[in-house]
């Protein structure tokens, strides 16, 4: 594949969204022109993708995308160097295995990306487990720190089964957490949070208040730090588990984006912090800080199997209809990863 043609002379397959937006039955298989490379990137030839929630929302025309990104979508692969980039000399060359992070493109068979969100893939991990990682654990990485988080806090992480809280229930009890909480909606995934990942405890938010259980279970103390992506039917709950000086770390608003009737008195009170994070619209610099910290602080682990890496399910991509409708369904543990 040369990457020295002119843009739209050379081929690749992607996946593309039938009228740009649309149900899952819109994407299929297509031809698009081979990303060509700045010399600040690399060109990885792809072997596996991971989904994540907002492929969904963009796919629906509902994601504020970044202006890099492109139309195609996939922000998380797996693959190997196929062309580098002049201002990378040294740092990668063509044929090693790679993973990494990017705004954009990652479902197709080509996807050109910033030298500094790309990674050497350990030999111990597959393409699947590789392309499993960068934005769930590096999300979960961000979070933590955003949130100060150290050893001695206590934490809670809702949607606890969800690929990022799967990363930060691990990351948690690895920094020294002395109590890690989560929720989910099903015993099964309960028990998946407790037991093989390792939390203290977890709550099905369709049968028990998590606030009235952290309050019983923390003696009316609260947490120091919650990880929340569903939004406004939380709120009021979060703020009354909050401990003095605690954080809430909103990632997502999956129950909607407009709180009516909050008792905001917890944030004077408690000296509460509300924080607003995502990962995808930092900019360069932010994200190769972030990829070096999270190849320092986790990905060691991740190679020799200390942290379990939780993949739901494997299909191939010309299933990308069928593995989309399995993560609309919410009946997952982990990621959904597509080979090519």
């Amino acid at each position: 594949m040369s990457t020295e043609s002119s843009p739209g002379s050379a081929k690749m397959k992607a996946i593309n969204i039938r009228n740009d937006t649309g149900p899952a039955e819109a994407l299929f298989l297509n031809e698009s022109p081979i990303p060509i490379p700045k010399d600040s990137q690399v060109l990885v030839k792809v072997k596996a993708f991971g989904l994540n929630r907002m492929d969904l929302s963009q796919r629906l025309g509902n994601y504020p995308v970044p202006p890099q990104a492109g139309n195609i979508l996939g922000v998380e692969f797996s693959g190997v160097v196929e062309h580098v980039g002049r201002g990378v000399t040294g740092k990668f060359k063509v044929g090693e295995e790679v993973f990494g992070l990017t705004y954009g493109g990652a479902y197709a068979e080509c996807v050109a990306v910033e030298a500094g969100t790309l990674m050497h893939k350990p030999n111990g991990l597959s393409w699947e487990e590789a392309a499993s990682i960068p934005e769930a654990w590096m999300t979960a990485t961000q979070a933590l720190r955003i949130a100060n988080f150290c050893a001695g806090k206590t934490i809670m992480w809702h949607a606890g089964a969800s690929s990022v809280s799967i990363a930060g229930i691990q990351l948690s009890l690895a920094g020294g957490a002395t109590a890690v909480y989560a929720t989910a909606g099903s015993q099964d995934k309960l028990d998946f949070c407790v037991k093989t990942l390792g939390a203290t405890d977890a709550f099905n938010y369709k049968e028990k208040d998590f606030s009235v259980e952290i309050d019983r279970l923390t003696n009316g103390k609260g947490v120091d730090i919650i990880i929340d992506f569903v939004g406004q039917s939380y709120l009021q709950k979060n703020l009354n588990r909050m401990a003095k000086d605690g954080s809430i770390i909103a990632l997502a608003a999956m129950s909607g984006s407009v709180a009516k009737e909050i008792d905001l008195s917890a944030f004077v009170r408690k000296r509460v912090r509300l924080q607003g994070s995502t990962l995808r619209s930092r900019d360069e610099r932010y994200q190769e800080r972030l990829c070096d910290h999270f190849v320092e602080v986790a990905l060691p682990s991740l190679s020799n199997g200390s942290f379990k890496l939780c993949i739901e399910r494997v299909f191939s991509w010309e299933k990308i209809v069928e593995a989309h409708k399995l993560m609309e369904s919410n009946q997952t543990k982990g990621k959904i990863i597509c080979t090519i």
